[in-house]
């Protein structure tokens, strides 16, 4: 394992976390009372946009996938459609895990859906960029030993800490603490997007420190 990919993969990171720091702030210069709690659910689309749209970059940039091979403009647009159904899915499955968890299932649908829409961000988008729409890899990746690169690697962790962090976000909404960042589902939103951040950040950190003992197949 090269230092040079560690280095790149921390840097990619680093613009990923550099895109929600930007969601926060350049949107005060344009939006009228613009905040993450007073108006939630327009930073998460926002939010949202920004992660998506730097992901995307980095992915044509970095092409973490390096055998990925060429194909014809007809194969590219049914694996971008593809995509886009994967995303639209994965949103409405998340929709309907948090409803049977206990979200509201007909009051709050709206904010309900956004907070689908942003684990959607921190979870299915890497994997879109990364893996494709192929769930055989998906499974590969997320299986015990599965992953090939340290790109797979990091996001195993950031996913991983992405779920973490919407569940335990979840838990203060209960308590009669009646702080506003409470109501549903801002904590849930602010604790899976501080769990993308702390994955994003130690992922590359971890990997360093363990190159040593990792050990990756080829696909």
């Amino acid at each position: 394992m090269k230092d040079n990919d560690i280095k790149r993969l921390l840097y990619t990171h680093l613009l990923c976390v550099f895109s929600i720091i930007l969601s926060v702030f350049i949107p005060s210069f344009f939006l009228e009372n613009f905040s993450i709690l007073e108006t939630h659910l327009t930073w998460l689309c926002i939010c949202s946009g920004f992660v998506t749209a730097v992901n995307l970059v980095l992915y044509f940039v970095v092409k973490p996938n390096a055998s990925y091979k060429r194909s014809s403009l007809s194969h590219k647009v049914t694996r971008f459609l593809k995509c886009c159904i994967y995303f639209l899915m994965s949103c409405f499955t998340f929709h309907i895990i948090f409803v049977l968890y206990g979200a509201p299932l007909i009051e709050l649908v709206l904010e309900t859906f956004l907070f689908a829409v942003i684990l959607s961000t921190f979870t299915t988008i890497p994997c879109l960029c990364l893996l494709g729409p192929n769930l055989k890899a998906w499974l590969r990746v997320f299986s015990r030993n599965g992953v090939t690169s340290i790109w797979e690697n990091s996001l195993q962790i950031t996913t991983i800490s992405s779920f973490v962090g919407a569940w335990l976000g979840a838990l203060p909404i209960p308590l009669d603490w009646e702080r506003p960042w409470q109501v549903w589902p801002i904590s849930c939103t602010l604790g899976a997007t501080f769990g993308y951040v702390a994955g994003l950040v130690t992922s590359p950190l971890w990997i360093y420190w363990k190159r040593k003992q990792l050990t990756y197949k080829s696909n």
